[in-house]
């Protein structure tokens, strides 16, 4: 049986201001959640962590499974309107929210679809909830802000105006980031990269 609710997602109309993204509450069904919540990775610390780095259990690998398969594909290309034939996926996870995350920023160009997954059964603090912002300068100048609960999804078309950011938080905060890319090196590198990062923030972790 289905995790994911595609017929939620496929009715969900696309924004285009101030770049292309959508906004789903229910993307994971609601009898899911507490399964997935339950085998989702202990991640004891700050950082984006690569699935294969992580111990998690069956209901979650089979999650993961279903948004790599071909219908969550289909549903991205009919969405974006865009051939994702032969773009790889990178998955990873967090566990964790430190001070300095959620600055501003815009991803890289190596991607091209990104979406966010969270897995918060619920969620307190001010911060923390994701802003699709309009520029670069301001986390006041946005569009939509998008709180981290359980089975939200956030997902945009990477261009040169999609900045996005939260308020400080810290503590726990679950999600679940995919991305299409590029190409297979694309997924090399930024499993290098995030395996650095991860491992900075474990020593510094006030750096």
């Amino acid at each position: 049986m289905s995790m994911i609710d595609l017929d939620s997602f496929n009715a969900t109309p696309l924004e285009k201001d101030p770049y292309e993204f959508l906004i789903v509450p229910a993307f994971i069904k609601p009898d899911a959640i507490s399964e997935i919540d339950e085998a989702y990775p202990r991640i004891a610390k700050a950082g984006s962590f690569p699935l294969e780095e992580l111990e998690f259990g069956t209901v979650f690998g089979s999650f993961i499974a279903e948004l790599e398969g071909p219908g969550m594909r289909q549903a991205f290309e009919d969405k974006f309107d865009m051939n994702l034939e032969g773009r790889p996926t990178m998955i990873t996870a967090r566990g964790h929210c430190q001070a300095k995350d959620g600055k501003i920023h815009n991803d890289s160009e190596t991607k091209l679809i990104t979406v966010l997954i969270y897995m918060n059964t619920e969620w307190s603090q001010d911060g923390g909830r994701l802003r699709v912002l309009r520029s670069d300068k301001s986390l006041d100048d946005c569009a939509a802000e998008v709180p981290p609960e359980a089975g939200t999804l956030l997902a945009f078309k990477r261009d040169d105006r999609s900045y996005h950011g939260h308020e400080t938080c810290v503590g726990e905060r679950r999600v679940i980031q995919l991305n299409w890319v590029r190409d297979e090196a694309v997924v090399r590198r930024e499993k290098r990269r995030h395996r650095f990062s991860a491992w900075v923030k474990s020593v510094f972790p006030a750096a």
